[in-house]
């Protein structure tokens, strides 16, 4: 007869080889790593927006990007000086929308001919901006940037940023997803801001 402790320690060897082998089969079910992209476009609420209506993207974080202090405030960062641009983070799966999608979003839902300015806010730290990560995402923004200039749709020229990424720091917590929370107050910002009829006049209708 087996002793109770051996017996026992077989059948939570068992359990446990069973949870690895289940893991490591989900794990060949073909998940994808999440991939991450980085612009900026004026108020971060309006891009969380934009972004998180994209099928494929799993998550879009507000924060601050392409300045010199670390761990700025949105006050510091609203102020002007600390060199951020309100930005966001947007985590998606890349079997599912592929980074130019989100460049195609990301140019729709920008003025890319007003320097430090996006609407009815105005300085540096709302510019618009593509922050990439790698050598394909700079390759592929400016392939779509040149392809914009190339179609001659604006007669001033494009002045958003591409520059590489650097430290992102999330928002303060009550900026994320401020639309769904406060949807009276965002859409009282966003149209007294003229975006809409502004991104009309740039893009067309949608």
């Amino acid at each position: 007869m087996i002793p109770i402790r051996h017996f026992v320690s077989i059948v939570v060897s068992l359990s446990l080889l069973g949870s690895l082998t289940l893991w490591s089969g989900n794990m060949d079910a073909g998940a994808t790593a999440p991939a991450k992209a980085y612009f900026a476009g004026g108020c971060f609420w309006c891009m969380e927006e934009a972004f998180e209506q994209v099928e494929g993207v799993i998550e879009v974080v507000s924060g601050y990007m392409g300045g010199t202090v670390a761990n700025p405030s949105y006050e510091q960062v609203s102020g002007g000086s600390t060199g951020h641009a309100e930005s966001v983070e947007v985590s998606y799966d890349p079997a599912k929308v592929s980074y130019q999608k989100l460049l195609d979003v990301f140019w729709r839902n920008v003025d890319p001919i007003t320097p430090n300015a996006q609407f009815c806010d105005h300085g540096s730290q709302y510019r618009s901006a593509v922050f990439y990560g790698t050598d394909e995402e700079q390759r592929l923004t400016a392939e779509s940037k040149a392809a914009i200039e190339r179609s001659k749709r604006f007669s001033a020229p494009i002045v958003t940023q591409v520059v590489k990424a650097s430290v992102f720091y999330p928002a303060e917590d009550y900026h994320q997803d401020f639309y769904k929370k406060n949807p009276l107050r965002y859409k009282s910002y966003k149209f007294g801001c003229g975006r809409a009829r502004r991104l009309e006049t740039l893009w067309g209708t949608p």
